[in-house]
């Protein structure tokens, strides 16, 4: 497990060093983009409401990381996506709120907030008011459906951006219904393409000195991720249809049933075709005129899905890895989230990170890593997630230290 020292927070300067982001967001896809460009360097100052005691997923728990105080407020949901920021307390509606955000926004670079469209411009936040007293600022508004549209006022959440989106309808079993991912990946997607329109625009901005803003929304970005599905429906006029654990365009790549389990087969040409047909023992399937290419398999995909099940139904999930990856086929494990994170491929790729934190029971918190792997600038974890309103009296030093 990787501890905040490896490398060294104190002498390491990120990639974004010098950068200063004013978090207006809250709930998943804003504080993944915020907490991507902490990850990076930059100093990331998070407002937070003190009548609802902060960002909405501090209360989304149990589980709550244990603190010395007895009081947590840091959810396990909310530390998913909020490391490397400082936590500043500021009520919007009030005019000295209204004033302390603008000062750090006269100082930032990057603002991003996730209000309903139009709802900052009452406080005077909205782009346009901030871009007179800092014409460099990128600006990037996340909302449901977007600034413009008909339905812009409709709220945004990671399910209904599932649902509206399609992806609904392609997840599941085919006999089952519509189905959302595990896990809030059309706001993590959203957050990433924030990161990157953000990276862009700021780019922009140091080369002319002219800000923008960016216009992203939860829908928009779970129908640009459809790709395959969505491109499979604009080439041939015909609507998906859930496959369960089985793919559109190639097969066999699915979930198969063995002996003590399941294994994942994902066979992606005609020449691994061949290898898997041979390393089971069923040359007959590889000598099958019906199978003999890719689109052939497609289009008889449940008679090559059955004498695969056949074969597997006889042997263990070990058995059956050896042999295929002896053979170069790629194949693999279902894992759950344990034994995910606890394997010797997460262990050696720092997969779960350990960021000291003096008020936590423990002296630490644990998280999952960046991903990013960075030859010069490596990701820091400086700072673990904070508590609500715990850096408000060191603001003017925070923006002190990272000047313009």
């Amino acid at each position: 497990m990787a501890h905040s020292d490896a490398p060294d927070a104190a002498t390491t300067a990120g990639a974004l060093s010098g950068v200063i982001v004013l978090d207006l967001s809250r709930i998943l896809a804003g504080p993944t983009a915020t907490q991507l460009m902490g990850d990076l360097g930059a100093t990331v100052i998070k407002i937070e409401n003190p009548k609802t005691g902060g960002d909405d997923t501090r209360t989304w728990g149990p589980p709550y990381v244990e603190t010395i105080d007895g009081e947590s407020d840091l959810s396990a949901y909310f530390i998913a996506a909020n490391r490397n920021k400082y936590s500043v307390s500021a009520d919007l509606s009030t005019a000295e709120g209204q004033a302390l955000v603008k000062s750090i926004a006269a100082e930032a670079h990057i603002v991003v907030e996730n209000y309903k469209p139009g709802g900052l411009a009452k406080y005077g936040l909205d782009y346009p008011a901030l871009r007179e007293i800092n014409p460099g600022l990128v600006y990037c508004s996340i909302s449901g459906f977007g600034q413009t549209g008909p339905n812009k006022e409709r709220p945004g959440y990671d399910l209904m951006a599932q649902g509206f989106g399609g992806l609904m309808s392609l997840t599941g079993d085919p006999d089952g219904p519509p189905m959302k991912v595990g896990v809030g990946i059309a706001d993590v997607m959203c957050g990433m393409y924030a990161a990157v329109g953000i990276l862009a625009a700021l780019r922009h901005s140091e080369a002319t000195g002219e800000g923008q803003h960016i216009d992203l929304a939860l829908v928009d970005s779970q129908m640009a991720w459809l790709i395959n599905e969505g491109t499979n429906y604009l080439v041939s006029g015909q609507s998906p249809v859930r496959r369960g654990n089985g793919h559109p365009n190639i097969v066999p790549y699915s979930v198969f049933a063995c002996a003590d389990g399941h294994v994942i087969l994902a066979v992606g040409n005609d020449t691994q075709f061949q290898d898997f047909c041979a390393a089971i023992g069923r040359d007959d399937l590889g000598q099958d005129s019906r199978f003999a290419t890719n689109p052939l398999r497609i289009t008889h995909r449940e008679a090559i899905e059955a004498a695969i099940s056949e074969t597997f139904a006889n042997m263990t999930r070990d058995e059956i890895l050896v042999l295929l990856q002896k053979a170069g086929v790629p194949c693999g494990p279902i894992n759950g989230v344990a034994e995910a994170l606890t394997s010797d491929q997460a262990v050696a790729r720092n997969a779960v990170v350990e960021i000291p934190e003096q008020s936590t029971a423990a002296g630490v918190v644990k998280l999952l890593g960046n991903p990013l792997k960075l030859s010069k600038t490596p990701v820091v974890y400086a700072k673990s997630p904070p508590r609500f309103g715990q850096d408000t009296e060191k603001l003017a030093e925070l923006l002190g230290r990272k000047p313009r």
